[in-house]
């Protein structure tokens, strides 16, 4: 589980020079994070809350404060294995898959709301967090929350970016799940603890429970 404090400046540096020996590793720089965030926190009304849409490790291991979590449903998006991974929980030797938002359908999962006198500090471990390599773009989503539609922040899928990989067969999915692993731990954790959280909220996914079914299923037989 990764912390808040583990999200610092210098630790984003080694993390991209560590792939950088390996292949090309498309990142921002820091002047360049700096001003995606800035020019996202200037669509923000002044002092107010800011509402943040989590669908995969957000849910489980988010890192920022807030003051309320609700489950929520995006939709225009949608759950899809669809980025190339070769830091976290993945290598160069063994690269997996990062779940994204991807166009279309929906997604289930949920919101967090970021009190207003807490906005800059807790985006800026969000950003350091989520905008490593500009994979991302961000988004307002209108979010229905289980009372309420509010309007927040979603990081939607940037295809234009080298990462990008699209929706794969499920056959090459679940190979790409199966071997990768890094320094977070591996990528079949990474699908089981999204999976485990949003069935505790009573959330499935039709997508994420075929991938663990099948993955489960290549693990019993070769233990055999």
């Amino acid at each position: 589980m990764l912390k808040r404090e583990d999200f610092t400046r210098e630790r984003i540096d080694n993390i991209i020079s560590e792939a950088r020996k390996y292949e090309h590793f498309e990142a921002f720089t820091h002047k360049e994070r700096d001003k995606n965030r800035k020019q996202f926190l200037n669509t923000l009304e002044p002092g107010k809350d800011l509402w943040v849409f989590g669908y995969g490790s957000l849910i489980w291991n988010p890192a920022f404060h807030f003051v309320e979590k609700r489950r929520a449903r995006l939709f225009g998006f949608h759950r899809s294995f669809c980025l190339h991974l070769s830091i976290g929980r993945g290598s160069p030797e063994k690269p997996g898959l990062m779940l994204a938002l991807d166009r279309g359908g929906s997604c289930h999962g949920v919101c967090f709301r970021i009190a207003a006198k807490d906005v800059q500090s807790e985006t800026e471990i969000l950003w350091l967090r989520e905008m490593i390599s500009g994979a991302y773009k961000t988004h307002w989503g209108n979010i229905n929350t289980d009372n309420k539609t509010v309007k927040g922040l979603t990081f939607i899928v940037n295809r234009d970016h080298s990462r990008y990989i699209g929706r794969l067969s499920m056959e090459k999915t679940t190979s790409r799940i199966l071997q990768g692993e890094g320094i977070l731990g591996t990528c079949r954790n990474y699908l089981f603890n999204t999976v485990q959280c949003l069935e505790d909220l009573n959330i499935h996914d039709g997508y994420l429970d075929h991938l663990c079914k099948i993955i489960k299923e290549k693990e019993a037989a070769n233990k055999n």
